[in-house]
């Protein structure tokens, strides 16, 4: 995204509000996912693993690199999910994300405890999310965020929507949109290079 298509696709006070992000937070599944939520079942004839469900989960490497960067230039991130899974954990721990909050029915007991071990306030979180369990998060945020393809009424109350779809790449915009608006993105991409 170049400095002229991130003027043109936010505005004033999304810059103003991006500028102040230490924390960045979101939702998993339909956000950093697609949505899908793939389950392989095992047949087996008798036994404790007759029926046993295994979930699958597939992310984007670009939203992986663009975490990666937030964390290697000091920004903090977390995932608060409504589901239990091995994957979201394993994902967690290669992209060094400090936060990680599984099996959240109710989101915001886990987004207050973030906002206070991080050490920041509401107004230097961004929250994204993808659907309806996410709108009371994205009304205590400082940069509220819908992905592209989730539910009006999310993006209702939002600051910005990714032009990116979940799952293919929002979080890596919404990284660089904040490191942009700091003015550090030219800091920062050279510590992506391999």
């Amino acid at each position: 995204m170049s400095d002229t298509m991130l003027a043109s696709l936010a505005s004033p006070d999304v810059l103003s509000r991006a500028r102040k992000i230490k924390l960045f937070l979101m939702d998993v599944d339909g956000t950093l996912t697609d949505g899908g939520v793939c389950l392989i079942g095992r047949v087996a004839a008798e036994g404790p693993e007759a029926g046993a469900v295994t979930e699958m989960k597939v992310f984007n490497a670009q939203d992986g690199q663009g975490l990666s960067l937030a964390h290697t230039m000091g920004i903090q991130t977390g995932f608060i999910t409504g589901r239990h899974s091995p994957a979201v954990a394993q994902r967690a721990k290669e992209l060094k994300v400090r936060f990680v909050y599984l099996g959240q029915a109710k989101k915001t007991v886990a987004f207050e405890e973030c906002v206070k071990q991080a050490g920041v306030s509401e107004e230097e979180v961004a929250y994204m999310g993808d659907d309806l369990p996410d709108i009371p998060l994205a009304q205590r945020a400082g940069l509220a965020v819908c992905v592209a393809n989730g539910a009006p009424e999310l993006q209702a109350v939002c600051h910005y929507t990714t032009s990116r779809l979940a799952g293919q790449g929002a979080a890596r915009e919404i990284v660089e949109l904040i490191l942009k608006s700091q003015g550090r993105w030219e800091e920062a991409v050279p510590l992506a290079l391999a």
